[in-house]
């Protein structure tokens, strides 16, 4: 009994040995292989400090590559604690070069931390703090490569580019829509410490950052420039309270250009207002657009056919009744009889009023609502605002007349421009849209690009030319006339719209715009202007907006490469219009025969004999009346 007792004693603890040993060993298994990685990461981490570096920010392209957005490399200060010896020596000497208070420096330099990054006094350094901090050769003290972010371009674009704070965070426009692209991902110097912090004598290793993607834009930068220039004569000159400009592709809804005053200088954008930085008033601003609404009611009635531009006719007496209210022409008394398209030209209130009883309020407002009112467009950009429109059920009458001509409607300009988009390209309201294409960093292959996006085909091509045709007429013969440009054919429409406060329409307070487009059969470009209250100055769109729209789209001509058509249109010049005329072939003529017969130009000659054998410029080309033409005589 006894010895069976010690055998099985023996087994029993043998068994638990093997079963400890088993233990054991599927442990430790567990732990080199499972775990192995997570144990030695964690190990690291005990004895390896990383030295942060950013990856630089993605850059901004204009359309041509021109760079809009770029990055400057500088340094940031870091601090190891448990390396600084001398720790009231280095807050004294690291307070005096970055100017902050010692007790402000101190909290950093004792702080019981493995790495301490020196925010905000010690981000972004320029070269010579930089190099004052590096003299010092104080142990534990390391400036770290930081990118910061840098505008070239100043203010041009600010609203649509945004800006990055001190982290290189997007905060507002682009910057923060595209954030997750254009972020890049941090690396590091790696360095091993004992449990005090001690540097030890053990190699670094570098982790390279990754730079964020880059990203390029629809705009067109010399066309952008135009628009910045134009805005800031027209602040100098009118001092208004806001004015916006946008340049659009009608063929694919893509932003050429795009600005707002009052804008800003992201470079420094701490000195401006929350309210100055997010209002990009282009797709933010809801205001009732005037005349240049008509276009709407335009294309509507044309493709309804509820008129026939050239047969219809219309008197206007100076203004028209619709249930007891009286609507005026901004003619007094009136245009008298009139075909509909010389109610286009004329943006004749009462006549846009017959147009829009003719449509009815339902087939009116399907029309509105199809080209893109009253809803967002979609734009890539944040902040964009929807309009205002009356409910169908609430609009009587009184509300039909005057939605007709632009008034108790609330657009966007960003609506405005894409809505008489698709007015004039053949009939399709596209999204329109900011960012061309997303491209790889080192080399700049396209990762994602985006595509013109056709939200709905809103009229037919033939009604699209009735309608582009009318608005050329505008200009060479009505209210546009201020945005001709000789030997072009260019289409427009001006826009005179009261503004309202708390419901009741302003005295002498308007916003003034105009909606150009060239050329007029086959428009390349489309520009629209709005001037918000301007001052010293008969308050018109044609007066004020149109001329700034002409010298944009005159600039675009060349920046485009748009080529003088055949057979352009002549304006109907008014006595007090600037008139352009052809010079004439004289080559061969004699001098005689033709001096008593150049209305219209100064002659000046050199040489001698009767037969003019050269001139200068050649037959054909438009120039100013009294323009002088230069000849050469001789036998």
């Amino acid at each position: 009994m006894f010895f069976k007792d010690i055998h099985f004693r023996i087994k029993l603890f043998f068994l638990i040995v093997v079963l400890c040993f088993i233990i054991v060993f599927v442990r430790v298994l567990y732990l080199q292989v499972f775990k192995y990685d997570k144990l030695k990461e964690l190990a690291s981490d005990l004895w390896s400090r990383d030295l942060p570096i950013e990856g630089n920010r993605g850059l901004i392209y204009d359309r041509n590559m021109d760079i809009l957005a770029d990055n400057l490399t500088t340094t940031s200060l870091v601090l190891i604690p448990n390396q600084i010896k001398d720790k009231e020596y280095c807050t004294s000497e690291l307070s005096k070069i970055l100017n902050v208070s010692y007790d402000e420096m101190k909290k950093h330099v004792y702080k019981k931390t493995s790495i301490e990054r020196v925010h905000p006094e010690g981000r972004k350094l320029s070269n010579e703090i930089a190099d004052k901090i590096t003299n010092l050769n104080i142990e534990g003290v390391y400036l770290v490569k930081e990118a910061k972010r840098t505008y070239p371009y100043n203010d041009n674009l600010s609203h649509v580019l945004g800006y990055v704070g001190i982290d290189n965070q997007g905060l507002s426009g682009l910057e923060l829509k595209y954030n997750e692209y254009l972020t890049g991902k941090s690396g590091s110097i790696k360095y091993f410490s004992d449990a005090k912090g001690n540097k030890l004598d053990i190699s670094e290793i570098y982790e390279e950052p990754t730079d964020g993607m880059n990203i390029m834009l629809t705009i067109n930068n010399d066309i952008q420039k135009s628009i910045e220039r134009e805005l800031d004569n027209a602040v100098s000159k009118y001092n208004p309270e806001h004015a916006i400009a946008i340049a659009m592709d009608p063929n694919t809804g893509e932003i050429l250009g795009m600005s707002s005053r009052p804008n800003f200088d992201p470079n420094n954008y701490q000195n401006y207002s929350t309210e100055e930085i997010n209002r990009n008033l282009p797709i933010w601003m809801n205001y009732e657009p005037g005349s240049t609404f008509k276009i709407i009611t335009l294309a509507a009635s044309l493709e309804e056919k509820t008129i026939d531009l050239y047969k219809d006719t219309f008197y206007d007496g100076g203004s028209i009744r619709v249930e007891g209210a009286k609507i005026k022409c901004w003619k007094d008394g009136g245009h008298g009889a009139e075909t509909f398209l010389q109610v286009v030209e004329n943006s004749c209130n009462p006549g846009f009023v017959v147009m829009g009883q003719k449509l009815g309020k339902e087939r009116l407002f399907k029309y509105i609502k199809n080209f893109g009112f009253g809803s967002k467009t979609g734009i890539d950009l944040n902040g964009e605002a929807t309009g205002i429109l009356f409910s169908l059920d609430k609009v009587g009458p009184v509300e039909l007349a005057t939605t007709a001509f632009g008034q108790g409607v609330s657009v966007t300009p960003i609506q405005q421009i894409t809505a008489v988009s698709a007015a004039i390209n053949g009939g399709k309201l596209y999204k329109p849209y900011i960012v061309k294409s997303i491209l790889e960093p080192e080399t700049n292959t396209t990762i994602k690009n985006y595509e013109p996006v056709v939200v709905r085909n809103v009229i037919s091509k033939d009604t699209s030319k009735e309608v582009a045709s009318a608005l050329e007429s505008v200009v060479t013969n009505g209210t546009g006339r201020n945005a001709f440009i000789d030997g072009y054919r260019v289409g427009g429409k001006t826009g005179t719209a009261q503004k309202v406060d708390n419901g009741v329409y302003m005295s002498g307070n308007y916003i003034v715009s105009f909606i150009g487009f060239l050329p007029a059969n086959d428009p390349k470009i489309v520009v629209y202007v709005a001037i918000d209250n301007p001052k010293g100055v008969i308050q018109y769109g044609g007066t004020v907006a149109a001329p700034i729209a002409r010298s944009i789209l005159l600039d675009s001509i060349d920046i485009l490469n748009i080529q003088k058509p055949e057979g352009s249109t002549e304006k109907n010049y008014q006595p007090w219009d600037i008139k352009y005329v052809t010079v004439p072939d004289l080559v061969g003529k004699s001098y005689d025969d033709i001096r008593f017969n150049l209305e219209g130009f100064t002659i000046e000659y050199s040489g001698t004999g009767k037969n003019i054998i050269y001139q200068s410029p050649e037959p054909g080309t438009r120039v100013l009346e009294n323009s002088k033409i230069r000849i050469l005589l001789g036998e």
